[in-house]
């Protein structure tokens, strides 16, 4: 029985690419992590500011929403498979600058800033590449096995990497960290450049690249499954998501903890969302994610309220935790239900708006959490996100009964669609 249930939570490891799509990953996420950590770390311990912790956060992140829409558009018409290799190369490159700078006691606030859009701007193009790039390695039956894996990957890392990072920097600095990101990029360069992928065959343009992005806005817009789906998302990463750019201001002025109680706060909402990666990973089936989305988001924003009380780290872990499963349930949830409703051909433009209103939306989010935590303290402007988060949940709840059924018959479509091309002639 265990040995079954395994093997359909690791479904999508059959498909040869994907293992090396997710060994490669593995490891040069973890790096990506101990970046995240030592950079909120090192800004803080420059500058000592709220309010800039969440303005190099909008920096690094303002680049996806501007760009989005450009990167959907290169995801549908471009090699993704070389979009990605190209987009991880960068980032590496961009990590061992920092590092070196960090490391030669160079480094001055603004490079930060630069540093961090100029990611923003890498990532603005990795990541529709990237998750449109799933159903090539893997086909759309283990699509949905594919996505779940992927987020474990990344929510594993996220509990191996602050702790790892909260552990070097307070023994030998951030400059170390950053070094360790730029190098685990080898890993997954080098995955990619062994995967074996069908030749890349571009359908003939029939619109100006303008008119594309447009239609991939319209459909988005005009989907009202969708469309409900990535504006809860976007409440979520502005009001909610902000608390993890507070965290070292939690760390060291609420629970007292300095760098190394940093790691372990970052790390308890990683080993939670690992868990709702899992959970996801487990399931064959959709039934039931309309109602988990609005179900995992008012568990989010309660489980922020509590943090955002509490005063003592083994309930702020225990509450981060919970914090973490249930955005990955929501998150997951989410993108499972949007690949498996879109066309392929409006894949790449419809995961770049729903990049744009998950990431590209947060950095807005963290600039006033910034300035808001600098007048009325980390906790208040906590607890109101939290608050927002659980009204945003209500109201798709009460939307559900006009949701659902939409729902099914796009992913009914989908699937006949694709039964009748894999249909033998």
């Amino acid at each position: 029985m265990a040995r079954a249930v395994t093997s359909n939570t690791l479904r999508a490891l059959r498909h040869r690419n994907f293992q090396y799509f997710f060994a490669g990953q593995l490891i040069s996420l973890i790096g990506t992590w101990m970046q995240s950590v030592a950079q909120s770390w090192l800004v803080y311990r420059l500058t000592g500011s709220a309010a800039l912790l969440g303005l190099v956060s909008f920096t690094g992140q303002i680049p996806i929403f501007l760009l989005s829409p450009i990167a959907g558009y290169a995801a549908d018409r471009l090699n993704r498979h070389r979009v990605v290799i190209a987009t991880q190369s960068a980032s590496m490159v961009l990590a061992l600058i920092l590092a070196a700078l960090t490391l030669t006691g160079r480094i001055r606030i603004w490079e930060l800033f630069v540093l961090a859009c100029l990611l923003g701007v890498v990532n603005a193009f990795d990541i529709p590449a990237r998750q449109s790039f799933l159903v090539e390695m893997v086909g759309r039956e283990d699509l949905m096995n594919a996505i779940a894996l992927n987020s474990s990957m990344f929510n594993g890392a996220r509990i191996i990497g602050p702790a790892i990072a909260g552990i070097l920097v307070a023994k030998i600095g951030e400059g170390w960290c950053f070094f360790a990101n730029g190098i685990s990029y080898v890993a997954v360069i080098a995955g990619l450049l062994l995967m074996k992928v069908n030749p890349f065959q571009p359908k003939p343009a029939t619109m100006s690249a303008l008119e594309t992005i447009r239609e991939g806005f319209q459909y988005v817009a005009g989907n009202v499954p969708i469309r409900a789906i990535v504006l809860l998302i976007a409440i979520i990463s502005f009001a909610g998501c902000p608390y993890t750019v507070l965290m070292p201001i939690f760390a060291d002025r609420v629970l007292h903890v300095g760098a190394t109680g940093l790691g372990f706060l970052m790390g308890a909402t990683g080993a939670g969302a690992l868990g709702g990666a899992l959970l996801l990973a487990s399931r064959t089936r959709l039934t039931g994610f309309t109602v988990w989305i609005p179900s995992a988001a008012a568990c989010f924003g309660l489980s922020l309220a509590v943090f955002a009380a509490s005063g003592r780290m083994w309930l702020s872990c225990g509450v981060l935790f919970v914090a973490g499963f249930a955005l990955m349930l929501q998150v997951g949830a989410s993108n499972t239900l949007i690949q498996s409703m879109v066309p392929d051909h409006l894949r790449g433009r419809t995961m770049s708006v729903y990049s744009m209103m998950y990431i590209g939306v947060g950095p807005f989010g963290a600039a006033v959490a910034g300035f808001a935590a600098g007048g009325f303290g980390t906790r208040i402007t906590t607890l109101a996100g939290a608050v927002v988060c659980m009204l945003a949940s209500a109201v798709f709840a009460l939307r559900l009964p006009s949701i659902r059924p939409v729902a099914r018959q796009l992913i009914r479509d989908q699937q006949a669609i694709h039964e009748f091309a894999a249909a033998p002639r």
